[in-house]
């Protein structure tokens, strides 16, 4: 071997060795921090909390075979099934009763059976109705029984189901066809012959028990935007009440101010130019990108007053969404230096002390179950209920439109979320799984996300310049469970928040398109005008929620404290007066007592107490602090009041029931005038005290909509929840033992890794994160 070969051997071999040192250094400095954290222990699945769990898609398949086996009637797939056809409507889990969860859960008992709840529509028997059937056990079903009489009194009535797909399907086939015997009209209003108009449903139907009649409005639908801020002015009324399609009828038709029997004497009145019409024409091409102002110029023909309004193109078309500018440079990105700190086993999360068993309603939408916090319980229970929204309009579809959304189906429409825009992008996401209207099941992917929030908040801190000098401060790091709805125009998001101060949030924040009325004569009475033609209609959303707490056990108080101002003389001087604040406590003892009417000031401190103290003798117990900004409640006098007479109460606490699960029912709004559920029985001024109690909690807003809604409504000043704060729960702020916790005194090296965890960050940011490639399919299963 040569002198030549020898030395680049060694040069080899030394550059190897530098590289090798050099990895190792680096190694010991930074990669550790793009690496996952260890699974704590309190991460372990047990198992326990599939008790909870949402039915997997073979469970509901078997469910549907056993039926269509076992019934001993013919079943048609919900979605091509008449009205007059028996089908399955929908199948979700049955939830244990309480007592038997409980005893499994804490007691060693035996597990409760694993059973769904199928919802069936009987449209083919001698006295149509609504059946709901337990069956069980799953996976394999070998019974059913039938509970609706038990849940309800006596039998549903078939006129309350909820409209399907295939109903609708069918009354826009009407509809079309009713629009074709005025071709004139159309052509000059909407320039359309009628199929390029996009027909939207209101709610309830009728004006008394056993009406199926509805207002639909009519709207240009221009592709890629939303055409709820796009009203033609025409709206009309059917009634779908037959089970013969074939005898479905339009009754009604209103345009600009005006009602018509039919749409022939809406023609006839245009032929004899006694009818003012606005025409809209479909957007062109040739528009002014961008320009929101339409052109305007107004014609005679027929002596007849015809408005023409030029629509801009489709990019730039009132409501459009689509950027109007080309991608800047991304803003901030949150990421996990050393991965997630919670973990999501089966349905179950653990963070930081936290235990959260989580699933979705096809209907009520999210639900949470046996919240713990430190390996003791808080919330059996924390689950959406019902979301209202009440219009005011000028036009007949707008007035009576009072939309309930479980009944359209609140958690069945939270669909995919967007990585990175509707949740950070390192969340974890997690599909869900529903059967509703058909015999197969669908999944709605990456439908609710779970990620660790930091807010840039201080949840805790102070700075000492006196006596001593320190620091001493905890970031605000909260993990976040979120979904989020679209049903119709409007989006939701819903947030459940755990903090590591022990308390729980509940947010939730309104987006979407506001619904508009064509705008005629005295619209801003009912709105602002937020386009030409366009009056986007005054509305409130009032949200309802179903909060069983379990403070300490399940056998809770409710005490109330409030300051008084007491006049007092002044102790050291005796001709003069103090008026001194002090401490007004009081248990509420009835229902009654613990009911509280929206919109009417409640006690500032409300609390479920446990008769157990903490070290300083005080009740353990946990703190409702409401957050809304509630519109007026439909009159009690209303017709209608009772189906939503959970509304009446900003809060209302009553004894838990198993006869008493939701606040609610899906049959409500097409029968608000004889309730299946009414809320406003379950307040009977039974006791209070020491009982199993269960908090329900209505926030809401009004929303008068603004130019600043189009082409959509922010989050911003959208927002409305609660918290569920420990109350003199713990000794102390449990989150003083976070190892997040930064303190440093005027002693010490503030940038120190040693002394100050935040000074390490810097060296911990050369690890960039490793991000997964953005995916979307959100599209795939509509």
């Amino acid at each position: 071997m040569s002198l030549k070969t020898v030395l680049i051997l060694l040069g080899l071999a030394l550059a190897t060795i530098f590289a090798l040192v050099c990895v190792l250094l680096t190694r010991e400095r930074s990669p550790s921090s793009c690496q996952q954290l260890p699974l704590k222990q309190e991460d372990v699945e047990d198992g326990q909390s599939l008790v909870f769990a949402d039915l997997t898609g073979e469970e509901m398949s078997q469910v549907v075979r056993y039926l269509q086996g076992h019934l001993g009637v013919p079943l048609v797939d919900a979605s091509r099934a008449k009205p007059s056809d028996n089908c399955i409507a929908s199948v979700d889990l049955q939830v244990p009763a309480k007592a038997e969860v409980l005893r499994f859960l804490d007691a060693g008992g035996a597990r409760p059976a694993r059973e769904a709840l199928a919802v069936l529509y009987f449209g083919k028997q001698a006295e149509p109705n609504i059946s709901e059937y337990v069956v069980g056990p799953l996976p394999t079903p070998a019974y059913h029984r039938d509970v609706t009489e038990h849940k309800y009194g006596g039998k549903l009535p078939y006129h309350r189901r909820p409209v399907t797909g295939r109903e609708y399907l069918d009354i826009n086939a009407l509809v079309q066809r009713e629009l074709k015997k005025a071709p004139r009209f159309l052509t000059a209003c909407c320039e359309s012959d009628g199929t390029s108009l996009a027909i939207l449903t209101t709610a309830p139907r009728g004006f008394q028990s056993g009406d199926r009649v509805t207002w639909f409005v009519l709207f240009h639908n221009v592709a890629g935007t939303g055409y709820f801020v796009s009203p033609v002015g025409l709206e009309v009324l059917v009634d779908h009440g037959d089970l013969d399609v074939s005898r479905w009828q339009l009754l009604q038709v209103f345009y600009n101010g005006r009602y018509f029997a039919s749409t022939g004497e809406l023609e006839q009145e245009f032929v004899a130019g006694a009818l003012d019409v606005v025409r809209l024409q479909q957007p062109r091409a040739d528009s002014v990108l961008g320009s929101m102002k339409p052109r305007r110029h107004v014609y005679k023909r027929q002596a007849l007053d015809v408005v023409r309004l030029q629509q801009p193109r489709a990019d730039s078309v009132l409501g459009s969404m689509k950027p109007r500018r080309p991608p800047g440079s991304p803003g901030p990105v949150q990421f996990e230096p050393q991965g997630p700190r919670y973990s999501v086993r089966n349905n179950r999360i653990t963070f930081q002390g936290w235990s959260i068993a989580f699933g979705m309603n096809p209907n009520t939408g999210p639900r949470l179950f046996d919240i713990r916090y430190r390996g003791e319980r808080i919330v059996y229970e924390l689950s959406l209920q019902e979301a209202l929204a009440l219009y005011g309009s000028n036009c007949p579809g707008g007035m009576s439109t009072r939309y309930l959304d479980g009944s359209f189906g609140i958690g069945r429409f939270a669909y995919e979320l967007v990585r990175g825009l509707d949740c950070p992008y390192t969340a974890t996401y997690v599909d869900r799984h529903y059967l509703v209207e058909t015999d197969t099941p669908k999944t709605n992917q990456n439908s609710l996300c779970i990620f660790e929030h930091d807010s840039s908040l201080p949840l805790r801190r102070h700075f000492s310049d006196s006596q001593s000098f320190y620091y001493g401060g905890l970031r605000k790091n909260t993990l976040v469970i979120r979904a989020i709805s679209t049903l119709i125009n409007y989006d939701y998001i819903w947030d459940f928040m755990f903090h590591s101060s022990g308390a729980v949030e509940v947010r939730v924040h309104a987006t979407g398109y506001i619904s508009s009325s064509f705008f005629y004569g005295r619209g801003t009475d009912y709105g602002n005008r937020v386009g030409p033609h366009t009056l986007g209609t005054m509305h409130l959303h009032h949200i309802h929620y179903k909060v069983d707490l379990d403070v300490d056990g399940q056998l809770n108080s409710l005490e109330t404290q409030d300051m008084e101002y007491e006049f007092v003389k002044d102790p050291w001087s005796a001709q003069n007066t103090i008026e001194r604040p002090y401490l007004r406590r009081e248990r509420l003892e009835r229902e009654d007592e613990a009911a509280f009417p929206i919109n009417v000031p409640m006690p500032r401190y409300l609390s479920f107490v446990s008769p157990n103290l903490n070290k300083w003798e005080h009740p353990r117990s946990y703190r409702i602090q409401i957050i809304s900004f509630a519109g007026k409640h439909l009159p009690t006098n209303s017709s209608m009041e009772r189906s939503i007479s959970w509304g009446r109460y900003q809060l209302a606490v009553t004894r838990r029931k198993e006869e008493e699960p939701t606040s609610t029912s899906i049959y409500n709004q097409n029968d608000p005038w004889t309730p299946t559920v009414t809320f406003a029985d379950f307040i009977n001024n039974e006791t209070i005290t020491n009982q199993d109690l269960v908090a329900w909690i209505t926030v809401g807003f009004l929303h008068v909509p603004h130019a600043e809604d189009i082409p959509n409504t922010v989050t911003v000043g959208n927002g409305v929840g609660f918290f569920l704060r420990p109350y003199n729960y713990f000794s102390e702020d449990p989150s003083v033992d976070s190892s997040d916790s930064v303190y440093f005194s005027s002693e010490q090296d503030a940038g120190a890794c040693g002394a100050n965890p935040l000074a390490c960050l810097s060296s911990a940011a050369t690890c960039a994160p490793h991000l997964p490639p953005f995916h979307f399919g959100g599209f795939l299963n509509l």
